[in-house]
């Protein structure tokens, strides 16, 4: 994507949320600017790059289609691929169900990893922002980012499951990760148990002890539900966010952040 179409992007999505945080929403802050911002534009405009990335490591899956002999290297190379098996035999809705469910599953488990040792700091780079909007969601490390989509795209290839599938849930994934970092107050009355909401998603960001490591879906609350990481009060709300070890504020000092800490001399061993 060209820098032209990258700045309609910023502009298309800057006011659509415009709309729903302070239009529609519950205007949190009165003016437009906050701590940040430059940072996480820079984040947007590198999106494209991580992307070029994330389909050069696909090379990785591909290849292990072709040596499970249900694809050719020309049948990729020309984009005439479509699967394979008994996921390629069904209609086309229900795959797109399916891949739904696999990659919000699959992103539940990977949102957790990155919650664990050597996998934090590159997440927590993405929960640094202290003023949670649609623009701080885009502040995500590169590792993160490749480690993700790679992680969740890898197992619906293997499956056999249509690439063109795929189209229609990567862009409303994209999406609904933005909309769940979005300055407002919604929880979607009877159906916050069921679909993640913006304040199912800032719980998860928040700095409450009762808050730190829960709240871990994309999409459907259920994971955390299933596996004890659901974390939902009714008599408040989530505040103070952020993570309590120190995260540079500027672009490049979180690129190099997670890596600080491999070149820190350790001290001998206690006695």
């Amino acid at each position: 994507m060209d820098l032209t179409k990258k700045l309609i992007a910023l502009l298309v999505l800057g006011l659509v949320f415009y709309l729903i945080e302070r239009v529609i929403g519950n205007r949190r802050r009165a003016s437009l600017l906050r701590p940040g911002m430059a940072t996480d534009t820079i984040y947007f405009f590198l999106v494209g790059l991580v992307k070029l990335l994330t389909k050069a490591l696909l090379v990785i899956p591909a290849i292990m289609l072709v040596w499970l002999q249900v694809s050719t290297p020309e049948e990729l190379r020309s984009g005439m691929y479509h699967g394979f098996g008994p996921s390629l035999s069904q209609p086309v809705w229900l795959q797109t169900i399916e891949i739904y469910l696999l990659v919000d599953f699959s992103g539940y488990w990977i949102h957790r990893l990155f919650h664990t040792g050597a996998w934090w700091p590159f997440h927590a780079v993405h929960h640094s922002s202290e003023d949670l909007d649609w623009l701080s969601s885009l502040r995500v490390h590169p590792v993160n980012e490749v480690v993700d989509k790679l992680a969740q795209a890898t197992p619906v290839l293997l499956l056999g499951f249509d690439p063109g599938a795929t189209v229609g849930t990567a862009v409303f994934f994209t999406f609904y990760a933005i909309f769940l970092h979005a300055d407002v107050d919604w929880d979607f009355g009877p159906l916050r148990s069921v679909i993640s909401t913006p304040v199912f998603h800032r719980w998860h960001h928040s700095k409450d002890p009762a808050a730190i490591d829960k709240n871990f879906a994309g999409l459907l609350p259920l994971w955390d539900i299933i596996f004890g990481t659901y974390y939902m009060p009714r008599d408040r709300l989530p505040q103070d966010f952020g993570v309590p070890e120190k995260v540079p504020a500027g672009f490049f000092g979180q690129l190099w952040h997670p890596f600080t800490g491999w070149f820190k001399r350790k001290g001998p061993p206690a006695v």
